[in-house]
């Protein structure tokens, strides 16, 4: 009975192994694409060193669950395929007991995955983007990422469309450092150079509107230098909402929630005030409960693709996979609708987020029992 443990629970693990280096390779493509383009910048490599440090091991919330549920299915099917299941059952032996270790190993993920959750992936949210902060002050722009609007410099945001060098294109900037009136730029294209604290752009075909507050009218040049006085040495990082490690999130969880309770049932501008704090709370509330639905996905696939795995015959063996793909689409899709509502607090998106851990488990509860 060991030496058959210990032979299932072996091909599983070398299964999980070659998965988890298959599936953290592809995660990572995007992300080693984005180094090589930073030392193609001129980044520092040690600030390069740092972004890699932080960056790689938030692939493993994702990489980890789904080996093990491809472990899962791809060990148990061979065995069904084979006609071991068959033998077992024949011998008496429970098929829970052969599912023992993969499961106690599922568990174990599923703790490890509360560390890296709650730890470090937040704190490779902070580090990252505080790294825009050093690197701003080195190289410019160099890992303010083109497609998005940018607001990691004070009474200024920008947003570029693609770059290439110290040049962006497609450049618009709205800045509001003038108390009395903000101001929309374009260009486009930029040649973007760091003076000091100063960041100076040499704008080609460029409009302004308005051009200053004596001048409400909007202006056309060919070629404009527009500086952005002070924003490096001036430039901080405040956290977010994913920045927040577990028992800093329960401490914010707390205050607001009392916040919330004080001013409840006050006036009009009370009533706005818990309204922002509530959707604020819920923001907390799903972001913490999201890192342990996340973890959970370890021992809930384990679960579900043992038995997705023996259901599979020989030549329904890519069924099997399709299946599990599809239950762990499902599952992350859930997640991320319940994400996508994290505001709404009137419906609870931090219990609904539980949702596919739930269905899961029921799953397997019924699969398993029809094989024992």
């Amino acid at each position: 009975m060991k030496t058959i443990e210990r032979d299932v629970f072996g091909s599983f693990l070398s299964s999980f192994v070659l998965a988890f280096l298959v599936l953290s390779f592809v995660l990572t493509i995007g992300l080693l694409v984005q180094i090589v383009g930073f030392i193609m910048d001129g980044v520092p490599m040690s600030l390069v060193g740092e972004f890699c440090l932080v960056s790689l091991p938030e692939t493993l919330q994702w990489s980890m669950p789904l080996s093990l549920l491809v472990s899962s299915v791809l060990v148990f099917s061979r065995l069904s395929a084979d006609s071991e299941i068959s033998a077992m059952r024949a011998c008496g032996i429970n098929i829970l007991s052969v599912m023992k270790w993969p499961v106690l190993f599922g568990a174990l993920c599923t703790l490890l995955g509360f560390w890296v959750n709650n730890e470090i992936v937040p704190r490779g949210h902070e580090v990252r983007r505080t790294l825009k902060a050093k690197v701003s002050v080195k190289t410019g722009l160099s890992v303010l990422e083109p497609g998005r609007i940018i607001d990691d410099f004070p009474k200024v945001k920008m947003y570029f469309g693609r770059k290439s060098g110290n040049w962006v294109y497609d450049l618009a900037v709205l800045d509001y450092s003038n108390p009395k009136v903000d101001r929309l730029i374009t260009a486009d294209k930029a040649l973007v150079r760091q003076n000091g604290a100063d960041i100076d752009f040499e704008l080609y075909h460029m409009t302004v509107d308005p051009v200053d507050e004596k001048r409400m009218t909007m202006a056309r040049a060919n070629r404009f230098v527009y500086s952005m006085k002070n924003v490096i040495k001036d430039s901080e990082y405040t956290k977010r909402v994913k920045d927040y490690r577990f028992f800093e999130t329960l401490e914010r969880i707390r205050g607001m929630a009392d916040f919330a309770a004080k001013v409840k049932g006050g006036g009009k501008m009370d009533q706005k005030r818990r309204d922002m704090v509530m959707r604020e709370l819920s923001c907390h509330r799903v972001e913490l409960n999201k890192r342990f639905v996340f973890a959970m996905a370890s021992i809930c696939f384990v679960l579900i693709g043992a038995p997705l795995g023996i259901r599979s015959q020989r030549r329904e063996s890519t069924v099997g996979m399709a299946i599990s793909l599809a239950v762990s689409l499902g599952y992350y899709v859930i997640v991320i609708l319940m994400l996508s509502c994290e505001e709404m607090y009137g419906i609870h998106p931090e219990c609904l987020i539980w949702l596919p851990v739930a269905v899961c488990l029921a799953l397997a509860a019924r699969l398993i029992r029809r094989h024992l």
